[in-house]
């Protein structure tokens, strides 16, 4: 009988090496258990292991290849009380095979519940950029809000960085775990002997891991927006504001500064959500530095111009 456990079967009633190899040879089957206890040891942890992965195709695999296994070594004349070398060596390489499959077990894990985990919180950016632009403002004048050129082009630009940060810091985990997923795998580990851990929850960690990168990325990218159009850390001048593209008396807007706003605060959201760092570095300057004032400064101090 089988349970389901997130999206993959596992084992109600996990068998033994025994149980796997029915039917055996009871007293061949003690003599091997005695004769090479340590590689009987790591087989039934195999096996053990095998019955929680992640992926259903490993799991079958591998318990096939220890029943061979087994009934290969229970058939073999050289199984005695006597250990042999050739029965020990093909043993420790059988072994080392499973674990092998064990390990790429966990990179799949990984792998997709990291996709999963993006997709969901790209799907959500993308919730979080539509769903304002098409009915923000309908919902607000419903609840008896009204809203003029200035405040929607304020907040849809507050939206649209934040969408496009969420789409950057898919991007971003994506180029960084391209060749270090099977290293991030190996770190999921417990203990000094590396004990790897099962598919299922190294997937489910993976999810959330995607999920939060993807809302920092937004949270960064839409934090990094109200910072610099409110003035707060002076670090771009901004190239339009809402208060040029909106029509006011004496001032009939501009639709190239529109353009020019759109550009410049997609272009702040993706480097925000693609790196967080530039992003913390910009949440963390002292409000009171002026990128300008601070150069200044510092060729007075040092006596050398800027390189």
């Amino acid at each position: 009988m089988k349970e389901v456990f997130d999206g993959a079967d596992a084992e109600h009633k996990p068998k033994g090496l025994k149980e796997l190899a029915h039917p055996v040879n009871d007293v061949a089957y003690k003599l091997f258990r005695e004769t090479y206890p340590e590689q009987h040891m790591h087989l039934q942890v195999a096996l053990g292991a095998a019955q929680r992965t992640f992926d259903r195709t490993t799991r079958h695999n591998v318990q096939h290849a220890l029943r061979c296994v087994v009934r290969t070594v229970l058939e073999d004349p050289r199984l005695t009380a006597e250990r042999d070398e050739y029965l020990a060596a093909y043993l420790d390489q059988e072994v080392a095979e499973m674990h092998g499959w064990l390990r790429q077990d966990s990179v799949t894990a990984v792998s997709r519940g990291l996709n999963i985990g993006l997709a969901v919180g790209a799907a959500a950016g993308t919730v979080l950029l539509a769903a304002p632009i098409l009915w923000g403002v309908p919902v607000l004048h419903l609840m008896g809000i009204t809203l003029n050129c200035g405040n929607r082009w304020s907040l849809l630009g507050a939206f649209v960085a934040g969408g496009v940060g969420a789409f950057g810091a898919v991007l971003s985990v994506l180029v960084r775990l391209r060749l270090s997923v099977e290293q991030l795998a190996c770190r999921q580990t417990v203990g000094q002997e590396k004990i790897v851990v099962p598919g299922r929850q190294l997937a489910r960690s993976m999810r959330h891991e995607g999920v939060y990168r993807v809302l920092v990325g937004w949270i960064l990218a839409v934090a990094v927006y109200f910072l610099l159009t409110g003035g707060i850390v002076p670090v771009f001048e901004l190239p339009a504001t809402a208060a040029e593209i909106c029509p006011s008396p004496g001032h009939p807007g501009s639709a190239v500064k529109g353009t020019d706003f759109w550009g410049f605060w997609c272009a702040v959201g993706f480097v925000s959500g693609f790196n967080e760092r530039w992003a913390f570095g910009i949440l963390g300057r002292n409000s009171s530095t002026n990128p300008a004032t601070t150069a200044a400064t510092s060729r007075k101090t040092t006596g050398k111009p800027d390189i």
